[in-house]
């Protein structure tokens, strides 16, 4: 029942109260009971999986969504859709009002809370090899949720509690770092038990996925050298993956093709002088182009109702591994890793993903070979929800003329109700 559950006795995906932050529902079962026992938690931490990537309010859609509609990914076919045509028209039509981004605010800063009780409580246990998984899985979550944060905001809560203070995205980057590094020595010194891995839906290489979000957090924060060592450490043909089912569906398939977005066009969002390749096998992958409308559908990792989404892609270390040595001026190194998903051809990758190209032919300038890292990023990681935080100044320094909007508002529901809450942003 547990790998079923969404935990209806503590998870509740959208609270009222917006920034009080109490999210203790006191008509449900006592917190101090379900974070008393590995039963309980282990409803928790299904619950924030759940929270997470199921449906149009979770945060997988949320973040594909938002992410693609301000960097012209995708568009939204139908003006009945508000929350979406306003992030697809960008600038001031996304307010504080807006209801996606209050929802997503909502949501991520409920998962953060619940993940803080699990990591907590579960050192409490007796049995340490199982609390070492509760540990470790609810890190997962609590820092994708700060990683999600700081990739749309200046600057995000540094706790779930009242009247909270903010810190600096980068700083918010750190932080998710911080969390994946406490889970992996938790692991390191108790081996997670199997007990535990059966008790949790299939899916999530729990290891592997702390090293890999190590490895995306730590980059966006500028440690290139931390980033690169844990992106080496990835297993690059074991797959992680959020699972779905019948009554819990594929939050892409449920909402893209002619329902609440759409793919764009065969470009994937990238302005002339970085379109694909009209031979790069990536862009069918994720694209499927029609003779009679819709025109461009959605392939890749929406084309069925229980189509797993991984969490990360092996490209994704790839690139992280080509973009930390080009920091560091080691540019040999980068344009071989580049190179890597270049000629990566699909049958080598685990999920189908290559572009099969010939390989760039160095020595390359410095800024070509950037460009050519976020070229292929946006190929490689179509869909992703990290197009955004590629384009900003401190990254890949792409012209706000390519996206919609820089940074988003802070939704009225903290603002209104913590003082601490910053200025929004102008763009």
């Amino acid at each position: 029942m547990l790998k079923s559950s969404i935990y209806p006795a503590i998870i509740i995906i959208i609270i009222l109260t917006g920034c009080k932050k109490n999210y203790i529902d006191p008509s449900r079962i006592p917190a101090e009971n379900a974070f008393a026992s590995a039963r309980g938690m282990t409803g928790v931490v299904v619950g924030l999986q759940r929270t997470y990537s199921v449906s149009r309010l979770g945060c997988i859609y949320n973040s594909i969504a938002i992410n693609g509609l301000l960097t012209n990914e995708l568009f939204v076919p139908s003006v009945g859709n508000a929350a979406e045509l306003q992030l697809q028209e960008g600038g001031s039509k996304v307010d504080a009002a807006h209801t996606m981004l209050t929802t997503y605010w909502k949501t991520i800063n409920k998962i953060i809370y619940d993940a803080n009780l699990v990591i907590a409580n579960a050192p409490k246990l007796t049995d340490k090899n199982y609390a070492s998984g509760l540990v470790a899985y609810a890190s997962i979550f609590k820092a994708l949720c700060i990683g999600n944060l700081a990739m749309y905001w200046e600057k995000i809560p540094d706790t779930t509690g009242a009247n909270a203070q903010f810190i600096s995205r980068i700083d918010g980057f750190k932080k998710a770092v911080w969390v994946l590094d406490n889970a992996i020595k938790t692991v390191q010194a108790d081996t997670i038990s199997n007990n535990f891995n059966k008790a949790i839906p299939a899916g999530i290489d729990i290891k592997n996925t702390l090293l890999a979000l190590k490895a995306r957090y730590a980059l966006f924060a500028g440690d290139y050298t931390t980033a690169r060592t844990a992106a080496e450490a990835v297993s690059l043909t074991t797959r992680s993956v959020f699972n779905f089912e019948a009554g819990f569906p594929n939050p892409i398939f449920e909402n893209v093709n002619n329902k609440i977005v759409q793919s764009k066009d065969d470009t994937l969002g990238l302005p002339n002088g970085l379109y694909p390749s009209a031979t790069d096998k990536r862009v069918p992958f994720y694209v499927s182009t029609n003779t009679t409308a819709p025109r461009f559908v959605v392939a890749g990792f929406g084309t069925a109702n229980t189509a797993p989404i991984p969490v990360y892609l092996p490209g994704e270390m790839m690139l992280i591994k080509a973009e930390s040595y080009a920091r560091q001026d080691r540019l040999t190194e980068a344009l071989n890793e580049l190179n890597n998903v270049v000629t990566k051809k699909p049958a080598m990758d685990i999920y189908g993903i290559g572009a099969d190209q010939v390989a760039l032919i160095g020595p390359l300038a410095k800024q070509k070979i950037l460009d050519e890292i976020y070229r292929n990023r946006c190929i490689e990681l179509y869909m992703s929800g990290l197009k955004l935080e590629d384009m900003r100044v401190d990254r890949f320094n792409r012209s706000e003329s390519e996206r919609k909007r820089n940074f988003m508002p802070y939704p009225f529901a903290e603002s209104d109700n913590n003082p601490n809450t910053p200025n929004n942003p102008a763009f």
